[in-house]
């Protein structure tokens, strides 16, 4: 995937856990906790729905890679080059 597929999917899957958002608008080094008021369930729920959507395994100690949506894509993309 380029990574302009994997932003798309991860914008997808923050608007399934916050739908009231729109994940699109924010700044690429936003915190997207801070931006989307998302709780620890709902992160996790974020991070289970990229598993889900990539099959890519996100470990708890890279949590802290997907904090931004840059980061995000970034990470994913990395993980899926190395698969």
């Amino acid at each position: 995937m380029t990574a302009a597929e994997l932003r798309d999917v991860v914008v997808a899957a923050l608007r399934r856990i916050a739908p009231e958002s729109d994940p699109k608008a924010l700044p690429s080094g936003a915190l997207l906790r801070d931006e989307l008021d998302l709780d620890s369930m709902d992160f996790l729920n974020f991070v289970l729905a990229l598993h889900e959507r990539l099959g890519i395994e996100i470990p708890e100690a890279d949590y802290p890679k997907l904090y931004t949506l840059d980061d995000a894509v970034g990470y994913l993309s990395s993980r899926q080059a190395g698969r």
